[in-house]
């Protein structure tokens, strides 16, 4: 398993997972799914401002992903980035998100961030701990700001300082 930059050729596998959890799952309040285009916008996106877009590949397979951007827009903020971060099923356990989102801050780190936000959904649990193990701590909960699934819910916010 190898940790790598993004490629148009990763699309399929990348797309397959986000998907999924905009479709199925309460990790993401989007109910939007990503189209191909969507994702080479926000891919150039990404490469524009110098902020990273990961992904865990095993050959041809993509077990997962990593990214991040600025936290709010404007000058005052471009040291604060927030992230995403998800994986297949089959890749969780096996250390490859620990793996990922140290890749991602230390891309982060190398490039003056200073801090790294989460917002993770209350319906995530595992999201919640994983953030915590990974040193973040929850700063903030934003009541019933995301509707999906006909049902309000909270969001977390959490904070890592990298510098």
């Amino acid at each position: 398993m190898i940790l790598r930059d993004v490629t148009e050729q990763d699309g399929a596998g990348v797309l397959a997972i986000w998907n999924h959890v905009i479709r199925d799952t309460a990790i993401t309040f989007n109910s939007q799914e990503k189209t191909p285009q969507d994702l080479r916008a926000f891919t150039a996106e990404k490469a524009s401002a110098g902020h990273a877009f990961l992904v865990a590949a095993e050959g041809s397979d993509i077990l997962g992903f990593a990214n991040y951007g600025q936290f709010r827009g404007g000058l005052g903020y471009a040291r604060t980035m927030e992230h995403s971060i998800a994986l297949t099923q089959s890749a969780r356990g096996r250390g490859l998100g620990r793996r990922l989102m140290t890749a991602l801050e230390d891309h982060a780190r190398d490039r003056g961030v200073h801090s790294m936000f989460a917002g993770v959904s209350a319906e995530n649990p595992a999201g919640r701990a994983f953030h915590a193990a990974m040193g973040y701590v929850e700063i903030a909960v934003l009541p019933q700001v995301g509707f999906k699934f006909g049902r309000w819910m909270d969001l977390h916010l959490m904070q890592k300082i990298l510098t």
